[in-house]
């Protein structure tokens, strides 16, 4: 004969002879024990009328066993110590609460710690992104139209400000101007840096160093609000990201001012070195130019962006490998477009045909647009803030901390 009961610790001796654990919250009668007897000896908090009793002698084993599911009429079931059973039945049945991002049936293990992308991408789609590139070479280069080809739009200085007479400036003047741009809801706040007369004078001995003055400000500027005792939230970045270095066309080798310049700033910025206007030599006299200059490199130990010695693993070893190959980049810029087979594309037409922007065969403008913004653009901003702006910083208190130990020995700088 079987009672039911959820039963709590039904596994204790305090069951005696007469029943036996059937399965967890069930109590089965065994034959030839009198059933009266068998109801005194359960002591957990079960307890049977004696009507239920002697319903229970009128059923036959075959009839329990049909209805093992169903409890006997008449019968009580009283809330033990461990807390009635019947209501830890029916939360047993209520469904389990589901993670927020966890779908219905997933794993058990599962913990929703692969969340914390999502995470990031909303805070960094509210906080926007910041660029700085500065564009260095002489006059005549297409630094300007260059910049215009790479984000599609009018945003170089001389697009926006126009100068009303074009002139050599007497000394290397700084000018930058920034944009918001947003695409796909992405903002980015892009500052374009404009170098204009560099390498346009006689005599351009140490013309790097306005540009090597500027970027140090930049680093300055950005130390100071670090240390403010009450700093901003969020400081503003207006340190240089990137240099593209604009190298002329002229098929030999790289002149002494593109050597001296690259030498001194490799050490402070992102140097992007790219062969400027290569539409004016066959791809013979590109592929030796090039060649050319990755020698003088070498024999110079510049090092230019992307630096082996920042390579995180294999993978961007074999990446970034991939890239040193094609540096530097022989590129083609224009925002003008033209009517190609059908398509609208970027490009400049000659007699002979269109030299197409966009188009790898033509020009390397498409491996330039890539690496700066659409696979290393936060590898250029990390290796900004962790390796140059860390040497300039750790320079800079250091001097500090030297100045005031000879002050407080009474030897002033």
């Amino acid at each position: 004969m079987r009672f039911f009961s959820l039963w709590p610790k039904w596994q204790r001796s305090s069951v005696t002879a007469g029943f036996r654990a059937h399965s967890p919250g069930v109590l089965v009668h065994l034959p030839g024990v009198p059933l009266r007897q068998c109801c005194k000896n359960v002591t957990l908090g079960l307890r049977i009328t004696e009507d239920a009793c002697e319903a229970y002698a009128s059923v036959s084993p075959t009839d329990i066993r049909q209805s093992c599911l169903t409890p006997p009429p008449g019968s009580e079931i009283i809330s033990s110590f461990y807390g009635n059973m019947a209501d830890a039945a029916k939360t047993a049945q209520q469904p389990q609460p589901v993670g927020r991002g966890e779908k219905a049936g997933a794993e058990f293990g599962y913990v929703g710690v692969d969340s914390v992308l999502e995470q990031m991408r909303r805070k960094a789609m509210k906080q926007g992104f910041e660029l700085n590139i500065m564009a260095v070479g002489q006059s005549g280069l297409g630094k300007s139209t260059l910049i215009n080809t790479l984000f599609k739009s009018k945003v170089s200085r001389r697009s926006v400000k126009p100068d009303d007479e074009e002139r050599i400036p007497k000394t290397i003047e700084i000018k930058s101007i920034s944009h918001d741009i947003e695409e796909k809801g992405v903002r980015m706040k892009l500052t374009v840096i404009d170098t204009p007369g560099f390498g346009d004078q006689i005599n351009n001995e140490n013309c790097w160093q306005p540009i090597m003055k500027f970027i140090n400000e930049q680093y300055e500027q950005y130390l100071q609000e670090e240390i403010n005792i009450n700093r901003k939230k969020r400081i503003p970045d207006t340190r240089v990201h990137c240099c593209i270095y604009f190298i002329p066309p002229t098929g030999h080798c790289l002149r002494p001012i593109d050597i001296e310049f690259m030498r001194h700033l490799s050490k402070v910025v992102n140097i992007v070195p790219i062969i400027a206007k290569a539409d004016t030599l066959t791809l013979e006299e590109r592929d030796f130019f090039r060649q050319k200059i990755k020698e003088d490199l070498r024999a110079n130990e510049i090092e230019v962006y992307p630096q082996k010695e920042f390579d995180e693993d294999a993978e961007d070893r074999v990446i970034n490998d991939n890239i040193r190959e094609k540096i530097p980049f022989a590129v083609v810029g224009s925002d003008q477009e033209y009517q190609v087979n059908g398509k609208r594309l970027l490009g400049r037409r000659t007699r002979w045909g269109t030299v197409e922007v966009e188009n790898t065969a033509h020009c390397e403008f498409a491996y330039l647009r890539d690496l700066l913004i659409r696979t290393h653009m936060q590898n250029l901003k990390d290796i900004t803030s962790s390796i140059h702006y860390e040497v300039y910083r750790v320079r800079r208190l250091n001097e500090d901390s030297t100045q005031t130990h000879d002050e407080e020995d009474g030897h002033p700088m």
